[in-house]
């Protein structure tokens, strides 16, 4: 007989779980952008994707006043 494919398996060991532990932090809302290995060799942390982007609407921002 096959098993359920939800079924927990005996190697899965929760006993120090937190149930809800990362809830919270879910319902503020969660944003993931998967990066090109190319971009990640330039921008490998959050703040340096941030920084760039920021600099990118400045500059079209100003272009547009210019426009």
């Amino acid at each position: 007989m096959r098993k359920a494919k939800n079924e927990m398996r005996p190697e899965y060991d929760f006993s120090g779980a937190v149930r809800g532990k990362y809830a919270a932090r879910y319902d503020e809302g969660v944003n993931i952008v998967k990066l090109d290995g190319d971009v990640f060799e330039v921008f490998r942390d959050e703040k340096t994707v941030n920084d760039a982007l920021r600099t990118l609407i400045r500059i079209a921002q100003n272009k547009a006043k210019v426009a």
